[in-house]
This record gives C-alpha cells, structure tokens and sequence, in this order.
C-alpha cells in the first residue's frame, strides 16, 4: 500500500491553523504593553561629550528584575548609541528614570536627536534570562549644550 503523504500534511496544516485561530486573542492581549515609558524633551550634552538623557516609567508587577534602557541617534543615520540602564521599580507609582553617559568620541552631540526608551523585564526560561519588553518610546529631542 502506497502511503500519500501530501492530503496528510494538508489535513494537519488546516487543523493547526484552526485551532491557531481559537488562541490568537489570548496571543494578542499577551503582546499589549504593560508598562509605560516616556522620553522629555530635552536632554544635556556637556562639554566633554557626556550625554544626559531622562524621562518617566510604570510597570504594575514583574517576576523577575526590570530595567529601563535608552539609546540615541542623530540624523539620517541608522546607527544608534546606548546611553544607559537603570534598574526599575514596578510597584504601580510613576517614577523618573535618568541615564548619563560619558561620551569620549562625541557621538552624540548637542542638537536634534531621536531617543528610544525601553521598559524590559527578564524572565527565565529553560534556565535563561531573556528579554521580555514591556513598553517602548521613541521621541524626537533636543540635546543642549550644558
């Protein structure tokens, strides 16, 4: 007897995808943002190149530790320079995070920039700790000469 695997494989793909779709509103609401992050304004940039960056943050609970990250861009370049991490706290409140990193190649300089903020918890898995991002924002600033 000759066995057709192709009307299996079919069968088995149709099958996945219908019960996919049973579990694709509880995959989605898995995916919504919860925590917040925001970007002011207006950042530093001293006059030995060191960039300051600040904004707020809120995350409700975590199960592992939290951090907030920001990075920096100028231009029409795609490049993007970390500026720094702070450990965050998730009780619920809104707080102020704030990064300061010196900056000896002057990457960075006073004027226009776009910075990315990130709230991100690591979470375990399989004996890992990987990223599990919980908020975003990107927001155009100005960088003064302090």
């Amino acid at each position: 007897m000759r066995v057709r695997p192709l009307p299996g494989a079919a069968a088995g793909a149709a099958l996945l995808l219908l019960i996919g779709a049973g579990a694709a509103p509880a995959t989605a609401s898995a995916l919504a943002p919860t925590g917040s992050v925001s970007v002011d304004d207006v950042g530093r940039n001293t006059a030995d190149g060191a960039v300051t960056l600040s904004g707020t943050y809120r995350r409700t609970s975590s199960s592992g530790p939290d951090f907030v990250s920001s990075s920096a861009g100028q231009g029409v370049s795609t490049t993007r320079h970390g500026v720094g991490g702070t450990r965050a706290v998730c009780d619920g409140a809104e707080y102020r995070w704030g990064e300061h990193r010196p900056d000896r190649a002057r990457r960075v300089l006073a004027g226009a920039a776009h910075v990315e903020a990130t709230l991100m918890e690591l979470r375990t898995f399989g004996g890992l700790p990987l990223p599990s991002f919980h908020a975003v924002q990107g927001q155009d600033v100005t960088l003064t000469q302090a």
